[in-house]
Order: structure tokens, then C-alpha cells, then sequence
């Protein structure tokens, strides 16, 4: 870590990305949480900290910094070499396509499919936005799906729901932010547990799906987000298990299931060979979202 001792030549905004770069690239850093590669997230990192708009880095490239920001660009690229926390950590917020959120360690990074999904308001799944009048999300963390639940269908009221008490503060404090605190309500329980006789237009969840294998080759960045929120049994479907045994009673007629999964699509279709799971399109590709309605469930 010897070049952070030697930076004085360091100038413009271009020669701190590409310190930046060079020094990710040199720890081999792990990306995921907002980007995938050294330069974006060395990039963001350097236009957040200098306080400059995130999607307009060229007219800016060859601006000096002061002193004091010098100082502030070199502490937050330090901390993400040194500390290999998530630069969402650093920053204090996270990215869903155009929607910021508050987060920190109490809470995963948001990255859900599930958000460009709510941006097109299930559609064509839903044939009316408008009539969905209930909605729930499992697993909210920092409240970021129920938000734009609410968000993507006007006349829905919203119950988010986590088993940690630390998630829904930080889910509280984005609630507030989007000025959405009368149409969510945040609920401490263990997916259903405390949801007796409550039904809903629509169900979501980003519930963990990590199985015990992956867990144990997680890099540091992910390794610094909320174990809770990532291990879910030796497949990775404990979870999900939970969700589909007892959705159906917390359905509404007609109503809808959503739920991510991440790799796991193959291993859930051998274990439920007779459920007819819808598979959503994503820009990633179609095996990480699936969409089952009330009586698609059965008695289970």
C-alpha cells in the first residue's frame, strides 16, 4: 500500500481515476454492488466524493482539486482497498435504475431484478396498475421493492417486512425520504409469522438465496453485508421453501407472486416439478424472477 504515501503528483480528477483504477485493479478488488469493473466504480467514488453529477465525468476530467478534496478522493479510495467494503458503503447510498437509497451496514446493497420488473408495473401480468389496493414485500431490508411498489402502483398500500430490527430502521429512514410513511407500513417478523389474516393484490420478495457453498467463497465486499441476508440453507432455497408453503393464504384472488431467486432456477424447478412457474424477462436474462398466481398454488 506503499502508493498512498505517494500521490502529491496527483493533480486533476484524471490522474486520481486512474490511481483509483490502478490501485483496484492492483488489490483485486471484487465489484457487484453498482458496477462491475474498476473504472465505473472508481469513477462514481470520485464524483460523489467531489460532490459532481454522477453521469458527467468528461467536462470534469481535467479539473484540479484542491487540497482538501485531494485529501477526501485519496481517504475514500484508501477505505475501499484497504477495508474491501462495498463503495455503496463508503457513499452511503445505492442505485435502482433513477431511485436513491439510504443504506449502510445494517442492510444488503440493493440489486434486484425485481426493481426493473416494478418499473414496468408488471405488465402484462397485471392488467390494471391502478386496482392493485394491497402489496407486500418479504425480506425488504432497506425498504427499497416497497417503495417502488408503492411508487409503481398509486392505490396500493404497502406492508415491508423484515426479521432484523436494524433493516427496518434503515428502511424507515427511506420510507421517510420518499415522503411514503402513510401508505408503508414497516413490520418486524419472520416472513408470515406476524402477517395472520392479512392478504394482498400482490406479493414480493428478494428473499436470501445464497446456498452454503457460494457462502463460503463470497469475496470481503459481499462477506461485509448482513449474513441474514444472504445464506439460505445448503441449496440456497430455504426461503423460498418458506414463501411458496404459505403464500397461497396470504393471497387475494387472482393475486400475484414474485419472487428472485438469482441462480437457482434449476434447482427450484426439480424441486417443484409440478408448480407452472412464469419466468420474468429481465435485461438480465429470464431465470432469476419467477411469477406463480394464488391458484397456481394448490393445497400446500
Amino acid at each position: 500500500m506503499k502508493h498512498f504515501d505517494d500521490t502529491e503528483s496527483l493533480i486533476t480528477v484524471r490522474d486520481w481515476l486512474r490511481f483509483a483504477v490502478s490501485r483496484f485493479n492492483e488489490a483485486q478488488l471484487s465489484f457487484g454492488h453498482g458496477s462491475d469493473n474498476a473504472f465505473d466504480e472508481a469513477a462514481y467514488l470520485i464524483l460523489h466524493t467531489l460532490h459532481l453529477p454522477l453521469d458527467r465525468l468528461e467536462p470534469f476530467l481535467d479539473a484540479s482539486l484542491t487540497h482538501g478534496e485531494s485529501e477526501e478522493v485519496q481517504a475514500v479510495i484508501e477505505r475501499r482497498v484497504k477495508e474491501r467494503l462495498p463503495a455503496a458503503y463508503l457513499t452511503h447510498e445505492a442505485w435502482l435504475g433513477a431511485h436513491r437509497f439510504y443504506v449502510d451496514e445494517r442492510v444488503i446493497v440493493p440489486r434486484s431484478h425485481i426493481a426493473e420488473l416494478l418499473h414496468e408495473q408488471l405488465v402484462p401480468w397485471l392488467d390494471d396498475p391502478e386496482a392493485v389496493g394491497s402489496a407486500l414485500d418479504l425480506c425488504t431490508g432497506s425498504g427499497c421493492l416497497a417503495i417502488l411498489a408503492a411508487l409503481a402502483f398509486p392505490n396500493a398500500g404497502v406492508d415491508a417486512v423484515d426479521l432484523s430490527r436494524d433493516a427496518l430502521d434503515v428502511a424507515e429512514k427511506n420510507v421517510t425520504d420518499y415522503g411514503l410513511a402513510d401508505r408503508i407500513e414497516l413490520i418486524e417478523s419472520d416472513l408470515f409469522a406476524a402477517l395472520d389474516g392479512r392478504t394482498y393484490d400482490l406479493i414480493l420478495s428478494n428473499p436470501p438465496y445464497v446456498n452454503a457453498e457460494s457462502v463460503a467463497a463470497l469475496p470481503p465486499e459481499y462477506l461485509a453485508e448482513p449474513a441474514l441476508a444472504l445464506g439460505s440453507g445448503e441449496d440456497g432455497l430455504d426461503a423460498t421453501r418458506q414463501i411458496l408453503a404459505q403464500a397461497k393464504q396470504h393471497l387475494n384472488p387472482g393475486g400475484l407472486l414474485v419472487v428472485e431467486i438469482g441462480h437457482n432456477r434449476e434447482v427450484l424447478e426439480a424441486a417443484y416439478p409440478a408448480l407452472p412457474f412464469t419466468w420474468l424477462d429481465t435485461a438480465s436474462g429470464d431465470q432469476f424472477v419467477f411469477m406463480l398466481r394464488r391458484e397456481d398454488l394448490g393445497d400446500r
